[in-house]
């Protein structure tokens, strides 16, 4: 698993059957620190993960099973879990809603 930020979301209405209809977000994954990385990527999200929040995703096999597909979608990356809040040796790195 890695965290990464939501930063906006993909439209597509035309699709792969196999796709299935579930929200497509457009995240930023995350380094050790909390400070997004540059490549920008495209998750399938049926959480419901909004603009900002962190995330946790999941890539390749892991990907295409959370979603409930039997691992026959075509899908690289997808969203697992919204996060609350994550802490560090450090200090808190991110509080949802703050």
């Amino acid at each position: 698993m890695r965290l990464a930020q939501v930063i906006g979301q993909v439209v597509a209405t035309v699709r792969n059957s196999r796709l299935g209809m579930d929200k497509l977000l457009l995240v930023q994954l995350m380094d050790s620190k909390g400070r997004p990385e540059q490549a920008v990527h495209v998750a399938v999200d049926n959480l419901g993960a909004g603009n900002g929040e962190w995330v946790l995703v999941v890539t390749g096999s892991s990907a295409r099973l959370s979603i409930g597909s039997e691992g026959n979608t075509p899908v690289d990356l997808s969203v697992v879990g919204i996060v609350d809040e994550v802490s560090s040796a450090q200090g808190m790195n991110y509080q949802k809603g703050s």
